[in-house]
């Protein structure tokens, strides 16, 4: 494994349309930039740290940021989401526009992933090559299906008072576990470090469910991974429990200009010792 240096980060509130971002970056601002998007109810945080740096010691400048309800950026009341994928994808532009950037790579993982094609999609002039991991394509229907184990544990977050950390702690720490794959062995250590670590910046956890119903209710079905133009590279878990590898494959029939990379029994997460493989993977995406 790379011996990693701690580099150096700085941290910028961005203002946006009706919200305000926590941004993060690492590495020499001269470099090309990368852009992270993270998916439901996940904070920049859950980019780990040493991937940022991984990528920065490779010659890149790194932004990851809190999307809306989660972190320190602008929450909303629970149940009250005043936005949309699309307002969600004009974020990551605004950021772009914050720090100075005509273009940058895009990078998004889960739903993130959803943003970061919609980023594509309706913005194709401000990006330069589109990663997608542990993600589905818009638009393309009859692909598997989540494992029945996670579809259970899935379930159990209706039953969950959103207003009691612990509850909503041990909930996380379960999913983490659900989402592991079988490469590596689950690390509950860590996890409860990181989801104790991202719930002390949270004002209010709970506003983070509201992405949710911007799944059920505002999934961009009327945008195509089809129409997407720009290279592209599928990161994807062989044991992803919530997309199946064939979410990652799809996108090689999909999209023209589409790789994938498969991470041999990788699940839906960026686990530690993952980490400079797919680091690199995106190095010579992006080279």
């Amino acid at each position: 494994m790379e011996e990693m240096s701690s580099f150096a980060s700085t941290e910028t509130s961005i203002e946006v349309k009706g919200a305000k971002l926590q941004t993060q970056a690492f590495g020499d601002p001269s470099s090309p930039p990368i852009i992270l998007i993270m998916g439901m109810m996940a904070s920049m945080l859950w980019w780990p740290d040493r991937f940022c740096e991984a990528l920065a010691a490779r010659q890149r400048y790194v932004i990851r940021y809190d999307q809306r309800d989660t972190g320190l950026s602008t929450h909303y009341p629970q149940g009250e989401a005043l936005y949309s994928f699309s307002d969600l994808a004009d974020d990551a532009i605004a950021i772009l526009d914050g720090y100075g950037l005509e273009t940058a790579h895009v990078v998004g993982m889960s739903m993130g992933g959803v943003v970061a094609q919609e980023v594509a999609l309706r913005h194709p002039r401000r990006v330069r090559t589109l990663t997608l991991i542990s993600t589905s394509p818009l638009g393309v229907e009859g692909l598997p299906s989540s494992t029945k184990a996670y579809q259970e544990h899935s379930r159990s977050a209706e039953a969950i008072d959103w207003s009691n950390l612990e509850a909503i702690a041990d909930f996380l720490r379960r999913d983490t576990a659900m989402l592991a794959g079988t490469r590596h062995p689950h690390d509950p250590d860590a996890a409860r470090a990181l989801i104790a670590r991202d719930m002390a910046r949270a004002p209010s956890f709970a506003s983070a469910t509201n992405h949710f119903t911007l799944v059920s209710e505002e999934r961009p079905e009327r945008l195509q991974a089809s129409d997407i133009k720009l290279p592209v590279l599928a990161i994807h878990g062989t044991a992803d429990p919530l997309f199946p590898i064939g979410h990652g494959e799809a996108f090689t029939k999909v999209v023209r200009d589409a790789r994938l990379h498969r991470v041999e029994g990788g699940g839906h997460e960026i686990h530690e010792r993952d980490i400079d493989e797919i680091a690199q993977a995106i190095i010579d995406h992006t080279a």
